[in-house]
């Protein structure tokens, strides 16, 4: 607890022990009516003084119908007709109502609130040689940053120097350490936990990812979903009904109805009052949703606002991209096919010395398959040729000749290699080589054609899983749309079980393949879009809900997405719908039981059968239930 909460507490034990003492007197002892009075009015001003006080202030702001309003005219009214100690009991039940909600909106903000230490207080920059302690938003683009052990990575960046581990969980809800060297590309938010690291800034801290995260996650309760906004005009039309009926239950009776006393029907208005206060409705709800946020930030998943959380609940097809999305975009090397006379390792050494130099992701993954350290002399020469691949001179390693072919070379130690496309090919005179639909390195040796490697878009480890969740929850049909080529994308598809592919699209095509999509869904339900690239942000945005990969996805993506998975896993898709149906089935529950019991005991306190003691359960009963309901949407260890 805070110290608000605690002296809150305190107030109320006072307040308590006192009426406690003061009914103990009146029933118990001889004591004069006048000293257990004073007792009872020392209580409520314990307990009350503070509801009193925001009563009439909200009045002088044009707010009268609200909760503090209905709990000072209805105590008041019950001290006037001499029921002090349910006047009392009324407020110290209220206040432990308060507690409640003071207590649950706490525990909800929790994971959030720990999201919101992700933010840099300062950033060490090198300038002129000296390491100089500044505001991030004074760190400019290209400027080299220092991180030692223990500080947040205050901005986007490459690291330059250094090896370290990075602890990436208040971003990713990923509890193992993410290991990071010079060349890896490392975002704000993270905590360097072991080496120095040197980082050169590639975004300004406003462009950051914490600036950006942080930005979601303040702005998420600015967008309600349907049941709260419901709520709160339910509220501010119920609320002066309410008072416009009590105060008519106090007065028509005894002046229609003859025998029947002002001080009954008073009593039986004032009980009317406290049974109505809307406190059940118009604090739950909204608590609800916010717990389902707060519980989906556990799990690395954002969520942009409460009304997405609803939307997502209705899930009825969910469309998917390929790269990126339901593959890692990393290509492992699929077959290697050497021609007669070379074999199969010497085509892979071949394309891994003539790629060495270069970074793009198909040479990576030659590199990291051939697996051995390159020897020093034996690349001679190396040229990349734009648009079609790489020319290398390379020696023959020492002991032994680097391939059958070895002696075509001239003196049998250099050979002119050639890894490429099939452009490449037919530029040096091979005008055959097998056609494939795959993705294909081409490798020619002296002018010779000596084989090829293939790749494939390697799935992520969760791909399958993620669709058969879906399908658990009731998800109708999936769909991938991605811009590949059809065989491939079909074999994904049938890889991880999705129902149908539209292939070699462009990003105009992928939001005519939506629009499709959302003309046939069923009324009242939603389309829901998962991408990563630049290429999907239209799509995330025409969706009823865009979901983007937020951990490698891109800026544009994440920007027009309603919800973003920092951990870049598909199967937190599932996650997140699990997360926001149950949070929408918690506000439905609090809404049924709330107004249920309410006018079950409005009823009965119209006609004489409910007291003050009745209003109390129906009202801070009532409130105290529906907040622990909405404190389950905190809990979503089951979707992890």
């Amino acid at each position: 607890m805070n110290k608000k909460q605690k002296r809150q507490l305190a107030l109320i034990i006072i307040a308590f022990v006192i009426l406690a003492v003061a009914a103990a007197c009146e029933h118990f002892t001889n004591m004069p009516p006048q000293a257990y009075t004073a007792m009872y009015f020392v209580s409520y001003l314990i307990i009350g003084l503070g509801t009193l006080v925001k009563a009439v202030k909200n009045i002088f702001r044009g707010q009268i119908f609200d909760e503090n309003f209905l709990m000072a005219v209805a105590t008041i009214g019950a001290t006037a007709l001499g029921e002090m100690l349910e006047a009392n009991a009324v407020m110290i039940f209220y206040q432990i109502g308060e507690l409640f909600e003071s207590c649950a909106v706490d525990r909800s903000r929790k994971s959030i609130s720990e999201l919101m230490d992700i933010r840099p207080d300062y950033a060490n920059v090198l300038r002129n040689g000296e390491e100089i302690e500044t505001d991030p938003y004074d760190v400019k683009i290209g400027e080299i940053i220092i991180v030692k052990p223990g500080e947040k990575i205050p901005m986007d960046g490459k690291i330059t120097e250094g090896v370290t581990s990075l602890d990436t969980a208040a971003l990713t809800g990923e509890a193992e350490p993410r290991a990071a060297e010079a060349g890896d590309e490392v975002i704000s938010g993270c905590i360097n936990l072991t080496g120095v690291i040197r980082v050169e800034v590639t975004k300004e801290f406003e462009e950051s990812t914490v600036s950006k995260i942080l930005d979601l996650v303040e702005n998420a309760a600015a967008k309600k979903a349907d049941v709260e906004k419901f709520i709160t005009k339910f509220a501010s039309v119920y609320t002066p009904l309410v008072c416009l009926a009590a105060a008519l239950t106090a007065v028509l009776p005894p002046l229609i109805i003859p025998g029947e006393t002002f001080s009954v029907w008073i009593y039986r208005a004032l009980t009317f009052l406290v049974i109505s206060c809307p406190c059940a409705l118009v604090i739950s709800i909204p608590l609800s949703f916010f717990g389902g946020v707060g519980g989906a930030s556990k799990l690395g998943i954002l969520v942009k606002g409460s009304n997405y959380l609803e939307t997502l609940a209705k899930a009825e097809t969910v469309v998917m991209d390929k790269t990126g999305t339901l593959t890692t975009g990393a290509f492992d090397i699929e077959r290697i096919a050497a021609q007669p006379g070379y074999k199969d390792a010497e085509i892979l050494e071949l394309a891994a010395y003539a790629e060495s130099y270069s970074h793009h992701p198909l040479s990576q993954s030659i590199i990291s398959a051939y697996g051995k350290p390159f020897e020093a002399g034996r690349i001679v020469d190396v040229k990349e040729i734009a648009g079609r691949g790489v020319f290398a001179k390379i020696k023959a390693a020492a002991s032994e000749n680097m391939c059958a072919k070895a002696e075509d070379n001239a003196a049998g130690e250099v050979a002119n290699v050639y890894a490429g496309n099939e452009k490449l090919m037919k530029d040096i005179g091979i005008s055959s080589v097998p056609t494939l639909e795959n993705t294909v390195v081409y490798i020619a040796v002296n002018g010779n054609f000596a084989g090829y490697i293939t790749f494939a878009d390697k799935i992520k480890p969760d791909a399958a899983e993620a669709v058969k969740k879906l399908k658990q929850l009731g998800v109708k049909k999936t769909v991938m749309l991605t811009g590949d080529k059809e065989q491939t994308a079909r074999n994904v598809a049938a890889a991880i079980g999705i129902d149908e592919v539209r292939a070699e699209l462009l990003p105009q095509d992928k939001v005519n393949e939506t629009e499709k999509i959302l003309a046939e869904k069923s009324p009242k339900r939603s389309v829901v879009f998962v991408g990563d690239g630049i290429n999907d942000a239209p799509v995330l945005a025409r969706a009823d809900v865009g979901v983007a990969m937020g951990g490698l996805g891109s800026d544009a993506a994440i920007e027009a997405a309603d919800v973003v998975i920092m951990t870049d896993e598909p199967s937190k898709l599932a996650a997140a719908i699990g997360i926001a149906r149950k949070t929408t089935r918690i506000a439905r529950q609090n809404v049924i039981v709330a107004l249920g019991v309410k006018f079950a005991v409005l009823a009965l306190a119209a006609i004489g059968f409910a007291n003050m003691w009745a209003a109390i359960f129906a009202d801070v009963g009532v409130a105290v239930l529906a907040i622990l309901n909405s404190i389950r949407a905190l809990n979503v260890s089951k979707f992890q």
